[in-house]
């Protein structure tokens, strides 16, 4: 059996919980990710999968529990955490009008980075995801997993 350390885990959230007014939506949730490893969150509507990725991703805070992501805490370097991670949604947010190196370019200006460092960083990120041939294409014409990786870059 391995043993399981914080540096070892992706993820490792124990007893979360979150209610919304008398809606009780996280129930004390216990969760373990090693890192490296490929993870599904199942449930039905209304399970709390979206409530626990919202949480597990900084955007809202717990009412309960405790949790890392990448070796952080969430409640107390809540910025390394977002730092560590890339959050996609079930629908891409490109801009299909516009290419895909406008695309992160554009996103590099709502992040406030120079031009200099929103093009080195495009550049680097657009390497990181394969997708330095398809740059120049209207993000449109690209493939849904291509849409994707523009998406988590």
């Amino acid at each position: 059996m391995t043993t399981t350390t914080p540096e070892s885990l992706a993820i490792a959230a124990e007893g979360l919980r979150k209610a919304y007014g008398d809606k009780l939506v996280l129930d004390g949730i216990d969760l373990v990710v090693p890192t490296g490893s490929v993870f599904a969150l199942l449930g039905p509507n209304g399970a709390g999968k979206t409530t626990a990725v919202k949480i597990l991703s900084t955007l809202i805070t717990a009412d309960g529990g405790q949790a890392q992501v990448g070796g952080h805490d969430l409640a107390t370097d809540p910025q390394s955490v977002r730092a560590a991670i890339g959050v996609t949604g079930q629908f891409s947010a490109v801009d299909g009008l516009i290419t895909g190196e406008e695309n992160m370019l554009l996103m590099a200006d709502l992040h406030h980075l120079s031009r200099a460092e929103g093009r080195r960083v495009t550049a680097e990120l657009l390497e990181r995801f394969d997708l330095v041939e398809a740059a120049k294409k209207p993000a449109s014409t690209y493939s849904g997993g291509m849409k994707r990786r523009l998406d988590i870059a």
